[in-house]
Parts: structure tokens; sequence; C-alpha cells
């Protein structure tokens, strides 16, 4: 039977998570007995990332790492910048430091590439994840936690065009972000007059004034398109502020968006699942650390992309007003 990537993947997901979690009295005892007292450290590891301020989807990742870390007794140091030059300084400088494991998003991959190689050289394992899947590879990650924003886009372009929408805008929030330009390339595969919009994302009064402006311009847009919780709740509130008629649709989570999506403010969004982004990441380092151990095999582990809208909104609210989803 011929499955596609995505469905693959997803398949070696969850014959992992499997094997990981499902055992016997005796295995479990054993994995018990692997598996260090939170007490214990046993390992160093340095997760930097390219999170921008009051982006709320790292706090969720970073939560994932801190209970992988937990778990496992990793003495973790988390840090994040949106400038690519100084995310890379960050990773240098855990580099220089002997750390045991590095854990890195690569959403503007070729500012990673050096440091990516200095790890590699130095005997440092680096795992990839959240973005730049392709580039994190090809760098030298052993494996990448995250989706495949592409195929992403296309899920959400597929929805969008079942139920009818021919002019999407897909604001675009980080200029360069490899990811996020995927995400609207892949809508815009199933919905070829998609447009881009690119706003400032640190600054969300620019935010809302260039998409107000945008709705004004273009009467005809009937769908706009967030690429993270944050940023589509101020667009929704740039939409009902116009008075358009335009509906929003979203990619990512919080617990203000998974409600939006409850109460039919929004139409879906696309999860990836960032709290098992930050564990699995710091969970493959471990595992690569204690006995050379490859999830996936050297290929990407996806958490995404799970579409949530009215029909399965409140399965996830909890999860989400809890911060984990």
């Amino acid at each position: 039977m011929n499955r596609s990537p995505l469905a693959r993947a997803l398949a070696l997901g969850g014959v992992l998570a499997l094997l990981l979690t499902a055992c016997s009295e005796g295995g479990r005892q054993q994995e018990d007995d692997a598996a260090p007292a939170a007490a214990e450290t046993t390992m160093t590891a340095v997760m930097v990332t390219h999170a921008g301020p009051g982006d709320t989807f790292w706090d969720i990742a970073r939560r994932g790492a801190e209970a992988a870390a937990e778990r496992y007794g990793v003495d973790l140091q988390y840090s994040g910048d949106p400038d690519a030059a100084r995310q890379s300084q960050l990773a240098q400088q855990a580099v220089d430091q002997g750390t045991d494991g590095l854990a890195l998003t690569f959403s503007k991959g070729e500012a990673m590439q050096g440091v990516t190689q200095n790890a590699v050289d130095a005997g440092i394992p680096v795992v990839g994840f959240n973005g730049g899947m392709e580039d994190a590879l090809d760098y030298g990650a052993f494996t990448f936690v995250g989706q495949d924003d592409g195929l992403a886009g296309e899920a959400l372009g597929d929805l969008l065009a079942e139920e009818g929408f021919t002019h999407p805008i897909c604001v675009i929030h980080e200029q360069g972000n490899v990811g996020l330009d995927a995400r609207c390339a892949g809508v815009k595969e199933k919905i070829p007059d998609t447009e881009v919009l690119y706003v400032q994302g640190t600054d969300m009064t620019q935010v809302s004034s260039t998409v107000t402006a945008k709705l004004q311009s273009t009467a005809d847009a009937d769908v706009i398109i967030g690429l993270g919780a944050p940023f589509t709740l101020t667009i929704l509130d740039a939409v009902e502020e116009t008075g358009s008629e335009a509906k929003v649709a979203s990619f990512d989570l919080n617990a203000d968006l998974a409600q939006a999506v409850v109460d039919g403010d929004v139409l879906a969004t696309v999860d990836q699942q960032p709290y098992l982004q930050g564990y699995i990441a710091i969970e493959s380092l471990w595992l690569q650390h204690n006995g050379g151990f490859v999830l996936g095999g050297g290929q990407p582990v996806y958490t995404g992309p799970a579409i949530i809208d009215k029909d399965n909104a409140e399965d996830v609210l909890k999860g989400a007003q809890d911060g984990i989803r």
C-alpha cells in the first residue's frame, strides 16, 4: 500500500510513541530505571529559537522542552532571538561552552549553517525543530521535529477551497522565515489567487493598521489568514473594526484562539503542536546522549499538521487553557 510522506511520517511518529511509552511491567521497570530522576543531572543541553517578543507559541514550546528536561534530568538553558545573527551567536556560545546537545530552529537556515557545522565538528549532536526542516538536515542535524510547512499550507488551502473561498490574504509576520513563506505558498498551491501581506510581527499596532488598510483596499478578499495565534487575534479585531465580511483562519494555537474557533469567530487553525516539538527535541538529545538513539531513523518526526475547527475545537480547548496546546 502506497502512502504519502506525511502519512508515513505520522505513522512512524505513532510507532515511536508506542515504543517509548507502551511496554510490559518488566519493560516499564527497565524504563523507569533507565530514565533518571529529575534531580539527577545527566547532561546539559541548550535550546536556541527565533522567538520574538510576545509570541505565545514559544511559551508552549519552551514548556514542553522544560518538561522533558525535568523528566530526563537535563540541565537545559533556553534562549530566543528573532535576529538570525544573534541566534547564531547564542548557539556558538553553547558550542564554545561544550554543551552536550543543541536544539536549534532553522527559520533562517543559512544563518545557522556555520554554527551547526561547528557543533557537529565538536562532537555535539544537533536536533532541528519547528522551522527549516530541509536546512536543518542538510546542515548536519541528526533529526528534525516539527511539521512540513508546505503541506500544512496545502491542508488549510484544501479546507478553504472546499468552503468556496477564492481570494485569501496570507499575512506573514516575519520576513525571511522560510516556514512562514512555505505556509502561504502551500495555500496558494490550492487557491491560486492567494495574496501575501507582510507585517512587522514585533509591533501589533503596525500589524493592525496594515491589515486594516489592506482590507479597505481589497473588497473582494474573502478570507484572511494569520500565521500565528497572537497575530490572528489582532487580525480578527481588525476585521471586526473595519466591518469587513472577510472570514479569518489561522495557523498555530493558544487558549484565546481555541476559544475563537469554538465560538465560530475563526474558521479553523492548523496546529503543529509546539509542546511536542520542545519535548521531543530535548528527549531526542537525551536518547542520542544515552545510547546513540536517533528518533525518526534520520527522517523528520512530524508533530503536525493537525486541523482544528468547530468539530474538534472543544476537545483541545482545555489543553490550550493549560498552556500545552
